[in-house]
């Protein structure tokens, strides 16, 4: 194990994101006095996740693993209906924990099965994607998909710690690794602009799992969302402002059948977002179009089909950060200085689209 960097979240349940190379055996120290742990992970990752039931055993836990769908297909309530089954069965306990292995749709369906078993108990969620890392696991946002929607059934519940192994990039496909860099440029445009440098600099360097840029852009994303949750959990105020892009990002997931990668589509969600700042005259032209240059440099899409407009803004209207009929989007008032867009017409957010991102 290399030298492991300990970034702290604050709040009304601290915790900590540990990341480095070879963290497995970090893991039981972030279960004391549990004597079982349900190990939910995805098929590609039965090795990983029978190793950390080896480690888990040797400290005295007794792993219950369990198979769930790979990518949004184990986002669904009969999923996590199927795992709360397993976990009766196996007599799991408030004094026990959930373990989710995997990118961010399964530390997202960990961290709701968790939540709502015995009405809460504790999970940790191992983020084996770069997605994962700066995204899903960290922040305490548990949930699943319905048919309205991505994520709009879910619960807030932090999680005891959660490990970001490095050594796991190093197999993940290029396409999903590069995906999860949009994710990470969000992070530079609403409150580390030193993100958007590193990238700009080298674009290849950000892209490779075995260099040192990536490992610096992960740590300053992770710590711009624990900034963030650690003053606002429950995403009553600030920690919207880390939805930066996702409204139109959701609503192109949601039409895809959530076949697009998330972090495609928040790339063009941020192309879209720095067009409607720009027209709402809240953003100068250069920062607005610096948001295509960053994310196309990393070989992101930019741009989504013209004809698609109708079916995305009814989408968007059931966006979380909706009030009534009110959308609400972020937007920016200047390179990291993330705003409220209090409902805009459907003028302007079709203009922002044609001129953004139609294609």
């Amino acid at each position: 194990m290399d030298e492991m960097t300990r970034i702290p979240v604050g709040g009304e349940r601290p915790y900590d994101v540990l990341v480095g190379h070879g963290l497995a055996d970090a893991l039981p120290g972030l279960l004391p006095g549990a004597t079982r742990a349900a190990v939910l992970y995805a098929p590609p990752l039965k090795g990983l996740a029978d190793a950390l039931g080896d480690r888990l055993r040797a400290a005295g836990v007794e792993p219950l693993p369990i198979e769930v769908p790979d990518a949004e297909a184990g986002k669904q309530l009969e999923v996590a209906a199927r795992c709360w089954d397993q976990l009766g069965a196996a007599n799991v306990t408030r004094n026990d924990v959930v373990v989710g292995v995997g990118g961010g749709a399964v530390t997202d369906l960990a961290g709701f099965v968790a939540a709502c078993w015995l009405r809460g108990v504790r999970w940790v969620p191992v983020a084996t994607s770069l997605l994962g890392m700066v995204d899903a696991a960290v922040g305490g946002k548990t949930g699943i998909n319905t048919a309205a929607g991505k994520n709009l059934v879910g619960a807030f519940h932090p999680p005891a710690g959660v490990l970001c192994d490095l050594a796991a990039l190093d197999t993940l496909p290029a396409v999903d690794l590069t995906a999860g860099l949009a994710e990470v440029v969000k992070c530079g445009f609403i409150a580390d602009p030193v993100i958007l440098d590193l990238v700009a600099k080298d674009p290849a360097a950000a892209s490779d799992p075995a260099g040192g840029v990536i490992r610096e852009l992960i740590e300053r994303a992770i710590r711009v969302k624990a900034d963030v949750v650690s003053s606002d959990l429950r995403e009553s105020g600030l920690r919207e402002v880390l939805n930066y892009g996702h409204t139109l990002a959701h609503a192109i997931e949601k039409v895809e059948g959530y076949r697009w990668r998330h972090g495609d589509a928040v790339s063009v969600g941020l192309v879209y977002a720095g067009t409607l700042s720009r027209l709402a005259g809240r953003l100068d032209a250069a920062t607005a179009e610096r948001h295509r240059e960053v994310v196309a440099a990393l070989g992101l899409p930019t741009s989504y089909p013209a004809d698609a407009w109708p079916e995305l803004l009814a989408t968007m209207r059931v966006d979380k950060k909706a009030r009534g009929a009110r959308l609400r989007f972020v937007v920016l008032d200047g390179l990291a200085r993330p705003a409220i867009l209090e409902g805009p017409s459907d003028e302007l957010l079709h203009a922002a689209y044609q001129e953004g991102v139609a294609a």
